[in-house]
């Protein structure tokens, strides 16, 4: 197994790197983005604290509920009424409104006239939303956006967002013109949606779950397969230097994102690594002389980029 390395912290280390990483998005004839929840949660997207109270404290008070990735575990026992009120606004704020702080944007300026492709295991859409060729993503997990069958009972998947709007609103909640959800001062909210709104299979009739990948039951649909072609397509096309930017890659699904990148920066030499992550930067030995390791804020990280990129 590969042996690891810590990136270095001193100020000195730290800003050579980035000038570092600054040329090597500059020389690079590729780009391959990957990108895991700690890129989401430089832009804001955090499950705990404000956001949590202001669209959960119902639900906190009630149950308990520590964060919103533990509350949808937690409402798996409830009615099919109040599970879909918990995840309709967990699907809403985390995939049809937009971040916080524009950290997608700005990757997109970094690298928006490179040769580029992004894999990644985030499920939220922020790529697309921030302006990224839908032809050049891979979105490997699902996508918040889409339902499919429980069972599931063929390979198809569906927008959900009509439907997820109709659940807010039967809750109390209100939209402002650019989409924002918001509470108005005069409505009490309710924990649960009319049982007509609960998705079901338009073919077999089961209650529809989101195209999250789970267990085996995840639909690969036709999408989903032609975005893993082009993107393998993509790593054999290019053969001039490429650049891999992992940005907020953890150990959950290593096997994804992080361990291919590593063998790949290990077998070609026109290939470097780079890697950003707040608190956790690592990289193996056997490629030590050829990565670039910033342990900070991606936001941050990116910001200062595209400062230098424009002196």
């Amino acid at each position: 197994m590969y042996s690891k390395i810590q990136t270095m912290t001193s100020t000195e280390d730290y800003l050579d790197n980035i000038k570092k990483l600054k040329e090597a998005i500059a020389k690079s004839d590729a780009i391959v983005i990957g990108a895991g929840a700690g890129l989401s949660t430089s832009a804001g997207f955090i499950y705990t604290g404000e956001r949590l109270q202001k669209y959960f404290g119902d639900f906190v008070a009630k149950y308990n509920i520590p964060d919103m990735y533990s509350g949808g575990f937690m409402v798996m026992q409830l009615p099919q009424e109040m599970y879909w009120a918990y995840w309709s606004r967990y699907i809403y704020i985390n995939r049809y409104m937009n971040p916080p702080t524009p950290v997608y944007e700005e990757l997109f300026e970094l690298v928006k006239d490179k040769d580029y492709f992004v894999l990644t295991t985030n499920v939220d859409h922020c790529f697309q939303k921030a302006g990224f060729d839908k032809k050049r993503l891979f979105y490997t997990q699902g996508d918040y956006g889409l339902f499919q069958c429980s069972k599931p009972c063929h390979n198809k998947t569906y927008d959900n967002e009509d439907t997820i709007r109709k659940m807010l609103l039967a809750q109390g909640f209100s939209f402002t013109e650019d989409g924002t959800l918001f509470i108005p001062e005069d409505a009490t909210l309710k924990m649960e949606i009319p049982s007509e709104l609960i998705p079901r299979c338009p073919i077999c009739g089961e209650p529809m779950v989101m195209n999250l990948r789970a267990d085996d039951s995840f639909v690969e649909d036709n999408g989903w397969h032609e975005s893993a072609e082009r993107y393998q397509n993509f790593l054999r096309t290019r053969k001039g230097k490429k650049l891999l930017l992992e940005l907020g890659v953890g150990y959950n699904t290593p096997v994804i994102i992080k361990y291919p990148f590593w063998q790949m920066t290990v077998k070609n030499p026109d290939v470097t690594y780079a890697c950003i992550n707040y608190g956790d930067t690592y990289a193996p030995e056997e490629i030590k002389e050829k990565s670039i390791l910033i342990n900070n804020d991606i936001g941050e990280i990116i910001k200062e980029l595209n400062r230098l990129r424009n002196e």
